[in-house]
């Protein structure tokens, strides 16, 4: 595998796999609130779409994890995939039929979080398989990169143009970008690994909620990473508990057409992009305390800005700042974790972190709605604040220089990539 310039065509298999599917959802990310709110204006029923999509992790995590780590991860990965272009196929065909309803898309949105849930695990779980450790930072941010191009940037204002001309026309091309991201991940090739000897011997012949249990306790054991999960946990519930009924507060209370929508979701793109273009030179120079600290005032100052904002041009340029800090704070959160796990947990791990995670999402989603409905649709913004305050004061010291140093467990170990 290249080591020098690129980062080799296995790595570039599972970008163009990352990209292709990124595009699909960012398409979806906006036509999908557009479909709820074309069938409902209850920011409680809104809010519960958003939720559906993230119940899956918390109930399939134990699963998960386990499931990663006993199987081959490149099929899983290609299997979830297909899965989800099967499962959003049904729901295009039914928008295109005028048969969907709030109970088909909140059926088909816990589907897609299921498979959700089994294959971002799985992908995630790849990234380290297929960089060397030093490169992680590097490869981090080309994936976060082209996450904010496509998904934020791209996707958003093309799937509000679509949906305007034909409202099952973007889910049709989520659907054919997730058969493509299966395509491009049958193709790649692994040599045989240290997870192949443990899927024959003994881990697999353990108990899962035992598997499960070695996952939970080797996070909650190390300071760094089980700092990193519970802020992260906390900052994305006061994310989604606005961001869930964004669309609302995007056109009720900014006065932003479909179209304006879909570009003010786009513009947090723009600053991603940036946040990716630099988050490597600033890993480099700055440490992780300081890059994380900072970004817990970001976050803060986020959802006060948009609480305050009276227009779209403030809202926009809130959420160009905080697109820089996603994408400084996504480096600096999965290089920390990627380094730290050793590679026979790492499956079990990250579906505890990613459950926890996106728990927080899913907890967001469910309590938005009720905020927006009983204060206003600025009302999830202010909670968000506020919260997100107390962490920060919270999470300050633990924050500190010690975060790059986490305790010492099992080596870490990367297999091989093959040359074709």
């Amino acid at each position: 595998m290249k080591r020098g310039g690129g980062l080799g065509r296995a790595f570039g298999l599972l970008w163009s796999a990352a990209a292709v599917s990124a595009l699909g959802d960012g398409i979806v990310a906006a036509a999908a609130p557009l479909l709820v709110t074309s069938l409902t204006r209850d920011p409680v029923l809104v809010g519960l779409s958003v939720f559906v999509q993230q119940l899956p992790w918390l109930v399939l995590a134990p699963v998960s994890g386990v499931l990663v780590d006993r199987v081959d991860r490149r099929r899983l990965t290609v299997a979830m995939n297909a899965a989800r272009a099967g499962l959003t196929a049904v729901l295009a065909a039914a928008v295109f039929a005028g048969a969907a309803s709030l109970a088909l898309i909140y059926a088909i949105g816990l589907l897609l979080g299921s498979c959700a849930a089994l294959g971002d695990n799985a992908s995630s779980a790849l990234v380290p398989a297929v960089v060397p450790s030093e490169q992680l930072p590097r490869a981090n941010s080309r994936m976060f990169g082209a996450y904010s191009v496509l998904n934020k940037l791209c996707g958003p204002p093309l799937g509000a143009a679509l949906f305007g001309v034909a409202a099952g026309l973007p889910l049709t091309i989520d659907a054919a970008s997730f058969a493509g991201a299966a395509a491009l991940l049958s193709v790649l090739r692994l040599q045989p690994s240290e997870q192949d000897t443990r899927q024959r011997t003994g881990p697999a012949r353990l108990p899962m909620r035992r598997q499960f249990t070695e996952g939970a306790r080797w996070l909650w054991g190390r300071p760094a990473v089980r700092t990193l999960t519970l802020a992260l946990c906390l900052m994305n519930v006061t994310l989604i508990a606005g961001f869930s009924v964004m669309v609302l507060y995007a056109r009720e209370h900014l006065g932003l057409s479909e179209l304006g929508y879909g570009l003010l979701m786009a513009v947090g793109a723009v600053g991603g992009l940036l946040g990716a273009a630099v988050a490597p030179a600033l890993q480099a120079r700055f440490s992780s305390s300081v890059l994380l600290r900072t970004g817990l005032v970001l976050e803060t100052l986020t959802h006060v800005g948009l609480a305050l904002a009276g227009s779209a041009w403030v809202a926009g340029a809130v959420l160009a700042v905080f697109g820089v800090h996603g994408a400084v704070w996504m480096g600096v959160d999965r290089t920390l974790v990627q380094r730290a796990v050793p590679d026979e947990l790492r499956g079990r791990v990250m579906s505890v972190f990613m459950a926890l995670a996106v728990g927080g999402s899913a907890l967001g989603a469910l309590i938005g709605g009720p905020l927006a409905r009983t204060f206003g649709l600025t009302g999830p913004f202010w909670f968000s604040a506020a919260v997100m305050a107390a962490l920060t004061l919270f999470a300050w010291r633990p924050f500190s220089r010690s975060i790059d140093d986490p305790a010492p467990g099992p080596a870490e170990r990367r297999p091989a990539v093959a040359a074709n």
